[in-house]
């Protein structure tokens, strides 16, 4: 940063930060909140990625579902997230949810964000399956291994 650069307008400033508090939530935030059952968790990755793993209680509405998205709640807060931080698939779902009245909010970091704060996984229960599988498989041929 350049040390003679103009100080940013404190007022204007503060304005931003409220805004982004008002539309946005962190990992570790929602963790806390998903408890009280106030909140629909919205994954908007691809089908494929959301049985991998994702947030525990999400349901996934991926691009292509949001014109009428099943599963969204008008009384709760609805959560979007996608890949990281720098995906715009949230941002995207959130235009689209809010102009239907939805109200939401996007989770800052996307699911990379949530694992890197070592939150709980959920799978779907094909992948749970066909990864206990390989392990039990893999335990069968190296019976000392792990």
């Amino acid at each position: 940063m350049n040390s003679a650069a103009t100080l940013p307008d404190s007022f204007k400033a503060h304005e931003y930060f409220a805004r982004k508090m008002d539309y946005t939530t962190g990992p570790v935030e929602l963790n806390r909140e998903l408890p009280a059952g106030a909140i629909v968790v919205v994954d908007v990755r691809a089908p494929e990625d959301y049985r991998k793993g994702h947030i525990p209680g999400a349901i996934n509405l991926p691009q292509g579902t949001w014109q009428k998205p099943p599963g969204l709640d008008r009384t709760k807060l609805n959560v979007v997230y996608c890949y990281a931080q720098a995906c715009h698939l949230a941002a995207a779902a959130a235009l689209e949810f809010t102009a239907q009245g939805y109200p939401v909010k996007e989770l800052e970091g996307g699911f990379e964000g949530w694992k890197s704060n070592d939150l709980s996984v959920e799978k779907s229960a094909a992948v749970a399956l066909e990864s206990a599988k390989r392990l039990a498989a893999s335990q069968a041929l190296h019976p000392l291994a792990g």
